[in-house]
């Protein structure tokens, strides 16, 4: 069924039905209510996870290179960022000069990251059991050619 899925042939012969922006939407808004209710068990939101993963990995870094990096408006990763700190778990620090400022992860955040990737990792495996590892990986294969084909076709720009 999965080749019937992702095959060229297939999708030549047999013209798609419905609106594609709005059935992405659906499962976009389904996946995330899964991870969404499991990550809300340590009291985190999925985007506040993200952000706390991508200071620990990159930070201390400046809030412009991390909003590049994380493919976000300026504006929305600073809207983000003001629980965490507020929270304690990263904060914004003088960088190079009196203008630039540098977010880092403090130690109460790297517990709270490390709490959250175990809710993480629990709603990823139910996840792969409901639809089935292939499934998810097939998904995943389906999502990175179309990206890289949109890119190609309309430019790299994100709005996340």
């Amino acid at each position: 069924m999965l080749a019937e899925i992702t095959s060229p042939t297939a999708v030549a012969t047999v013209q798609p039905q419905g609106c594609t922006n709005f059935k992405l939407r659906q499962l976009m808004r389904r996946v995330a209510q899964h991870y969404d209710t499991e990550m809300a068990r340590c009291g985190l939101k999925t985007t506040q996870y993200s952000l706390l993963s991508h200071v620990l990995k990159l930070g201390p870094i400046r809030p412009g290179d991390l909003a590049a990096e994380m493919k976000m408006d300026a504006s929305t990763l600073t809207r983000n960022l003001r629980p965490l700190v507020d929270a304690g778990w990263v904060t914004l620090e003088a960088g190079a000069d009196a203008r630039s400022r540098l977010v880092h992860i403090t130690d109460a955040g790297r517990d709270k990251r490390a709490e959250a990737q175990r809710h993480w990792k629990a709603a990823q495996l139910a996840l792969n059991e409901t639809l089935g590892v292939g499934r998810v990986n097939a998904l995943h294969a389906l999502v990175d050619d179309s990206l890289a084909l949109l890119a190609t076709t309309q430019g790299a720009g994100d709005d996340e």
